[in-house]
């Protein structure tokens, strides 16, 4: 029987035998209020790899919406929005949507990924250009590839580099620009200053992903504007999820009330995909009331980044450029990055290895990510199983 050809990027087999393979292996048996999850047969473990930023999973308001919500609409929509799926909860969460980033409206679809792909395809084609930043989520460009427009990439963070592809004459029709408000694998944050100028002095529309930006940039959460004290029209369409710091899931698009009309009944992904389940837009809702209710939970998060990072430096760790609560440990092989992330996960560390092709080759790493959820004592606990790690394996960059 032939390899599957995503076999050289994924030794599956290879990685079982040496029991390093923690993918879908593992499952999460529960989630603990004290940032801890139980993992079937690791037992109770400090969760250092998932997107629950401000620790809002099992938030006794959001749960109780969500119940609510079921108690009144029962456990699904069985429809589309445009047909019998819009349901009232899915008006009050995108009109809440649209108050948190201040725009005049909002859509919602029942992924992040749907959102950037539905939005992408319908508002660029053929005779457009769109122009990305080369480290930009694969949503988006999967987005860019399906509208059939002029895909165009820049060097990562590069403005001299996008301003060459803004200032190309030969690209045709109209100019969107799309990049990440913070980046996933490698926790910096993009110059929305810089970007938004350069898109405005050539005419270009700008979009910004923030899937990882909500409810941790800016004082009080509210994403990549208040980081910078931008206004909120600096960026024409602002995409975001419920399924990072919001314990929930689904995505939106939020921007003016005609664009958003527009992606009602152009966007493939809203037009032919199920309308977001009760509860989970019911969790969505309530979570953006919590976060604006408790901004604690944000400088938490923004302390423990600080502390955490600061130990990681300590320690000889590289986490490239992060100014984020991910915090990247730099491994540079694959196999050092599965060993040293199984070696943590048998210490009581849930973190995952990601290798090539996810990212550049030779730059595989552990995606740590910090949660207001986590205590001091958590995070010196796994500072400790890492740099213990580190030291028993060896060849890790920078030590």
């Amino acid at each position: 029987m032939k390899d599957h050809p995503l076999e050289p990027h994924w030794p599956i087999e290879r990685l079982r035998e040496a029991d390093l393979l923690f993918y879908n292996e593992d499952p999460i048996q529960a989630y603990r209020d004290d940032g801890r999850v139980d993992v079937a047969g690791h037992g109770a473990m400090v969760m250092l790899g998932g997107y629950s930023y401000l620790g809002l999973n099992r938030h006794p308001d959001i749960n109780r919406a969500a119940i609510a919500a079921i108690e009144k609409y029962g456990t699904g929509t069985h429809g589309v929005r445009l047909l019998a799926g819009t349901l009232e909860i899915h008006k009050a969460l995108e009109e809440r949507v649209a108050a948190f980033k201040r725009t005049e409206g909002a859509v919602t679809f029942s992924s992040g990924y749907m959102a950037n792909v539905s939005a992408i395809a319908a508002l660029v084609g053929r005779r457009d250009t769109v122009i990305c930043d080369k480290l930009d989520h694969a949503s988006i460009v999967d987005g860019c590839t399906l509208s059939q427009a002029e895909f165009v990439r820049f060097p990562h963070n590069d403005l001299e580099q996008l301003e060459r592809r803004l200032a190309d004459r030969n690209g045709p029709g109209r100019k969107l620009v799309i990049v990440d408000a913070v980046y996933s694998m490698d926790g910096d944050i993009v110059d929305l200053p810089g970007v938004s100028r350069l898109a405005r002095r050539y005419g270009a529309s700008l979009m910004v992903d923030e899937a990882h930006s909500i409810g941790v940039l800016g004082r009080t959460g509210h994403g990549i504007e208040e980081h910078f004290g931008l206004p909120p029209d600096c960026i024409d369409i602002k995409m975001g999820t419920f399924s990072k710091a919001i314990p929930s899931v689904g995505g939106y698009i939020a921007g003016s009330r005609r664009l958003c009309e527009f992606l009602s009944f152009q966007a493939r992904g809203f037009i032919y995909s199920g309308a977001l389940p009760p509860a989970s837009a019911a969790a969505a809702l309530a979570a953006l009331e919590v976060i604006e209710r408790e901004p604690e939970r944000v400088a938490r998060l923004h302390a423990n980044r600080e502390y955490f990072a600061a130990r990681l430096q300590e320690a000889g760790f590289s986490y490239l450029r992060s100014r984020t609560a991910v915090l990247p440990v730099v491994c540079g092989e694959d196999w050092l990055a599965w060993r040293l992330a199984r070696y943590c996960q048998n210490r009581g560390v849930f973190v995952q290895a990601i290798p090539h092709p996810v990212v550049p080759k030779g730059t595989a790493r552990l995606r740590t990510a910090v949660s207001a959820a986590h205590t001091r004592e958590d995070l010196d606990f796994c500072l400790e199983v890492l740099r213990a790690g580190a030291e028993e394996l060896g060849g890790m960059p920078g030590r």
